[in-house]
């Protein structure tokens, strides 16, 4: 009878694959926070590994590179939305707080892509659909996006120049 679902063997692979995942880099970065005794950045660390955690409990699944980005640009879009209405309410200080909290959270993010890859990624989305028209905006957007995949990518801005280039 196997009490675990993976073999130690298969879980001692994954973690030789993945030697530095994200939750351990934000531990060490939490305890390095204490010791510098930086408390916007300790807060702010240890609201990403609340989140991820969260995530992952209610779930009940372990993360993964996908999951961990998608929390972290749930995390992002909030602080940024959090700091335009900070702004709009006369409310600088609270304002630059959000932002910089923006700034470390995208630390932990891939890189976005350049314009030129964005473009050259909906150029041959729009290569492979056959006869592309703003009725298969959809399509050729799963086939940018697959394209940018490992990469942060805004779907509103990328939605956008899709259906500029196919208008």
């Amino acid at each position: 009878m196997r009490l675990y679902k993976f073999s130690p063997c298969a879980l001692l692979r994954a973690r030789l694959k993945n030697p530095m995942a994200l939750l351990d880099q934000i531990q060490k970065d939490m305890v390095a926070a204490m010791k510098a005794r930086d408390e916007a950045k300790l807060e702010t660390v240890r609201a990403i590994k609340t989140a991820l955690k969260k995530f992952e409990i209610d779930s009940m699944k372990p993360l993964d590179e996908q999951t961990e980005l998608q929390v972290l640009t749930t995390m992002l879009k909030q602080r940024k939305e959090s700091a335009e209405m900070f702004r709009k309410g006369d409310r600088a200080e609270l304002a630059e707080k959000e932002e910089a909290e923006s700034k470390l959270i995208e630390s932990y993010m891939p890189s976005a892509p350049t314009e030129e890859e964005i473009d050259a990624a909906i150029a041959a989305a729009i290569a492979e659909t056959e006869n592309p028209s703003i009725k298969q905006m959809g399509v050729v957007m799963k086939a940018a996006q697959a394209k940018l995949a490992g990469k942060r990518v805004d779907g509103k801005a990328l939605s956008d120049r899709v259906r500029s280039k196919l208008s």
